[in-house]
């Protein structure tokens, strides 16, 4: 045992005795005594705590939660009914994505199916700027990345190409990049792209990058028949020539294709919806490739060499009115205009306006024949000097008084000779002119082809009531009036067509997309003058190549009968609007007796060497005419030539 005591056992106090039930506990009086009570040593007892009543907490908050339900309640019926297809719609512009099909823009061939103008496969380079945010690719610099890895494939300013990939819309969805760039570049883009999608730790700043199939126009023939053809502009519409003539019909039409995207790819398990692109259709010029060759080339070589402005050759079939060739030198590539002379864009042949000179006179000689005024036999005297109004006219050459036949005075182009026999339409100078200015609309002077070519030009041909005094002397003789190259050519193929003129054209059809190929309409036809009439013309114009006095000698072709007519004009200078220089041509047609092909040549001021129209332009006549009967088989007739006297022998 311990030697401890026992802890002591604290014995409880008896309990206080409670008041009995209903005693009453006195308070002490007013006057009465306190009476001091024992000390015990205890903390008095506090008065019980009482809980207050959870009735209000409980109502507000449930008045809270019923306020914030009610907000919900309305929110969701704003959202699933007043404005659900408002929502609806938000949502289908962010989910889908509608992309343009471009339509496969028709090809344009020569009369023989020869490829001039063609599509093929490109691609424009597109992208999401949303994918190149901070916020997609964790990185601040994403744009400036992608445009450093782009620019040199693309060939752009890395300053523009950011500027795209972070557009002013935070919200834009889309930005073209590039517009029809070859497979060979979309597919450096797309192997760049996946090498960084494979590459660890690297940021595919790429991702964002993406194609649309589009088409890239090319010319394989370079800059033949350029003139003619025109070119497709930056948003893949003809800027000019044919391209922009039948730009319609060229162009087919666009579809779109409609589907759901998700991080800027298709979710391919979400459908979609297209309307496939119609191909536009095929176009079939008149054309001959290989004449349109040979007299681009001979125009080109002369131009250069006469150190001209320019200068311009017609081919025409005579009896359709077809054009073979159309060409104009300085030319320019539509495959690369960013080198091209803006000068020179367009078609000279038609667009530029000018005094033909006395390739002229074949319309004058007409109206007098078909008038009965004269024959070509009938005698013309012609001095060395005419004084007419307030002039004093001559010709090219000083010479003594000429007795000439009118076919002689066509022969020799002598101006003189052209006044006194026009003269002769009318018993007055204004009715003569009244007579003339008739012919010369039935040529179709003074208004447009008929060709709804682009840019062309009708010329000027005032009414004969406005004619000047000396314009009433020069226009007989080619000056005065104003004219385009096709027009003059239309001129010759009219009298080698027996005096019908025939609409220049140069569509012979569209096959669409169907294969089906449809003809041009028929072109319209007007009789100028008699079949007699046209017929003596030709005659004259044998004279002007065959006669050794004629003008026209540089351009005989051995074994065929040749018509043709020089022509050397004062020019008037665009820049100054006065006479400066020459404007130099040749027209004619063979076989002469049996017509087939018209030739028609000018060039426009000539410095170097000589700039008479026989000098400079019968050698590319004869070059380019030898050429074409060659190409389109045409043999001599073997016939004998005319041999109308020149000089008139009583």
């Amino acid at each position: 045992m311990s030697d401890r005591e026992p802890p002591r056992r604290r014995v409880p106090r008896p309990a206080k005795p409670s008041r009995p039930q209903g005693a009453v506990r006195r308070r002490p009086g007013p006057g009465a005594r306190p009476v001091r009570r024992p000390s015990t040593g205890r903390v008095p007892a506090q008065r019980p705590l009482r809980l207050g009543s959870p009735r209000p907490r409980l109502r507000l908050v449930g008045l809270a939660l019923g306020l914030v339900l009610a907000v919900f309640v309305v929110r969701l019926l704003q959202v699933q009914a007043v404005e659900a297809s408002a929502y609806a719609a938000k949502a289908e512009v962010n989910r889908y994505v509608v992309h343009t099909l471009a339509a496969e823009r028709g090809g344009i061939t020569d009369r023989n199916g020869v490829a001039l103008a063609v599509s093929e496969d490109a691609y424009d380079i597109t992208a999401d700027p949303t994918m190149f945010s901070a916020k997609q690719l964790k990185i601040a610099d994403g744009p400036e990345r992608a445009a450093a890895l782009l620019a040199p494939i693309l060939g752009q300013d890395q300053a523009a190409l950011v500027k795209k990939l972070r557009p002013a819309d935070k919200n834009s969805r889309y930005a073209r990049l590039a517009t029809r760039q070859t497979p060979q570049v979309w597919k450096q883009i797309k192997d760049l792209k996946s090498a960084l999608a494979q590459k660890t730790g690297t940021v595919n700043v790429l991702a964002g990058v993406f194609a649309d199939p589009s088409s890239q126009r090319v010319y394989p023939n370079g800059d033949l028949a350029a003139g003619i053809l025109g070119w497709v502009n930056a948003d893949g519409q003809g800027g000019g020539g044919i391209e922009q003539m039948l730009e319609k019909q060229l162009a087919g039409k666009n579809g779109k294709i409609r589907y759901a995207q998700s991080g800027g790819r298709e979710v391919p398990t979400a459908g979609s919806a297209e309307t496939p692109a119609v191909p536009g259709s095929d176009v079939e010029l008149t054309i001959d490739r290989d004449i349109q060759w040979a007299a681009q080339n001979a125009i080109t070589e002369q131009v250069k060499k006469s150190k001209a402005d320019r200068g311009y050759v017609v081919v025409q079939d005579t009896r359709t009115g077809q054009i073979l060739a159309m060409a104009d030198a300085p030319g320019f590539d539509p495959n690369d205009l960013s080198k091209a002379d803006p000068d020179a864009l367009g078609n000279a042949a038609v667009q530029d306006a000018y005094e033909p000179g006395s390739t002229a006179k074949v319309m004058s000689m007409a109206a007098i024949l078909q008038e009965n005024a004269a024959t070509p036999l009938t005698h013309v005297v012609v001095p060395n000097r005419l004084h007419r109004g307030d002039r004093l006219f001559q010709d090219d050459v000083d010479h003594a008084t000429w007795d000439l036949t009118l076919n002689g005075v066509l022969a020799k182009s002598s101006n003189i000779g052209t006044i006194l026999a026009t003269g002769q339409l009318g018993k007055t100078q204004p009715q003569a002119n009244k007579v003339l200015y008739s012919y010369l609309r039935k040529f179709g002077i003074g208004g447009y082809t008929g060709l709804h070519f682009p840019g062309e030009t009708p010329g000027i041909l005032a009414p004969p009531q406005k004619w000047s005094t000396s314009q009433q002397y020069t226009i007989p003789f080619g000056q005065g009036f104003s004219i385009n190259a096709l027009q003059a050519a239309s001129v010759y193929s009219t009298i080698a067509n027996g005096g019908v003129r025939v609409q220049p054209s140069l569509i012979r059809g569209t096959k669409g997309p169907d294969g089906r190929f449809t003809p041009a309409a028929k072109p319209e036809e007007t009789r100028v003058v008699s079949a007699k009439t046209a017929k003596s013309v030709a005659e004259m114009l044998e004279s002007v190549v065959d006669d050794e006095q004629g003008t026209g000698i540089s351009a005989r072709i051995p074994g065929y009968n040749v018509a043709g007519k020089t022509g050397t004009a004062n020019r008037v200078d665009p820049a100054t609007g006065r006479y400066r220089g020459y404007t130099s041509s040749f027209a004619g047609f063979a076989p002469a007796d049996k017509p087939r092909i018209t030739v028609y040549c000018a060039i426009q001021n000539a410095t170097s060497g000589g700039y008479f129209g026989g000098q400079i332009c019968g050698p590319i006549y004869k070059k380019v005419m030898e050429f074409a009967l060659k190409t389109l088989q045409v043999p001599p007739t073997g016939a004998p030539p005319a041999n109308l006297p020149v000089s008139y022998k009583p």
